[in-house]
């Protein structure tokens, strides 16, 4: 991407805090995942070989069908892989312990108030019944819905329902978030206001993030790092950091900046390329 000294994201371009430890890693090695047996068998990803550093927000982007969500169940140790190796901060991953996932659709317990839903993962994530209301308070918070804890399920948006699950997968406290296509069912307002929320959650807490999506878009705006795989199986076909700040530019102007529109271009145009490989 061309240089522009005079974009606010130009100059802050790289100002990224580095996150220490190996505490979220992920590392995948020769991974491929197969369905089926016989002549039957489906080779649905790989192989892939990836590293992804502690702190890493990596979207993983591309068309339908070409594995995406497959990479996430095996990061998130929801299945093990046919063929190589999965670790997530030096081991294998197991789940509910190592990450926390947010899905296409919020799946909250609808007989649940919202504070009930995330004093239930705070339960599963063992933390001490005295110190929950503090940490429920505090999530919703995170995820700018003070005062909701005692509302129904039924009584929130969509999009706040989505905030509920984003804030339900935080609260174990893990160093790996995992989200599959949390945005996709929600009108475009409400996916653009939920895209800067989590960009900011993001920085600020310092966690690795995977997300997946099939939208260029929405990988240039939240990705650190974007990987676009081919079609089935998916294979890595372009594996890029981004250069946008993390911080310090408001989500029009980064939007509205040439570097963002010429990094969109370049994942747009390779999804559209992968997808026809």
């Amino acid at each position: 991407m061309s240089s522009h000294s005079n974009s606010p994201v130009a100059e802050l371009a790289g100002r990224v805090d580095a996150v220490g430890g190996g505490r979220g890693a992920i590392s995948l090695r020769n991974v491929s995942q197969s369905y089926g047996s016989g002549d039957a068998a489906v080779t649905a990803v790989g192989p892939v070989d990836l590293d992804i550093p502690p702190g890493e927000f990596l979207v993983l982007v591309g068309a339908s069908g070409c594995g995406k969500s497959t990479l996430l169940r095996l990061i998130a140790g929801f299945e093990p892989a046919t063929q190589g190796d999965v670790e997530v901060s030096g081991g294998q991953p197991v789940p509910g312990i190592t990450s926390g996932v947010v899905f296409q659709q919020p799946r909250l317990f609808p007989w649940k108030t919202v504070g009930g839903n995330i004093d239930l993962a705070l339960k599963y994530a063992r933390v001490p019944k005295g110190e929950r209301a503090r940490r429920r308070d505090e999530l919703l918070t995170r995820v700018g819905l003070d005062d909701t804890a005692d509302r129904r399920i039924w009584e929130i948006s969509g999009g706040q329902q989505q905030r509920v699950a984003i804030a339900r997968a935080l609260a174990g406290q893990t160093s790996l978030l995992l989200l599959d296509e949390p945005f996709a069912a929600l009108d475009a307002l409400t996916r653009e206001r939920l895209q800067e929320d989590l960009r900011t959650v993001s920085s600020d807490l310092g966690r690795t993030n995977v997300f997946v999506t099939h939208s260029a878009d929405e990988a240039a705006f939240l990705g650190s790092r974007i990987v676009v795989l081919t079609s089935r199986p998916g294979r890595v076909a372009l594996d890029i950091p981004s250069t946008l700040p993390r911080v310090g530019v408001g989500a029009d102007d980064l939007r509205g900046s040439p570097e963002y529109a010429a990094l969109r271009a370049e994942i747009g145009a390779a999804v559209k390329e992968a997808a026809a490989a």
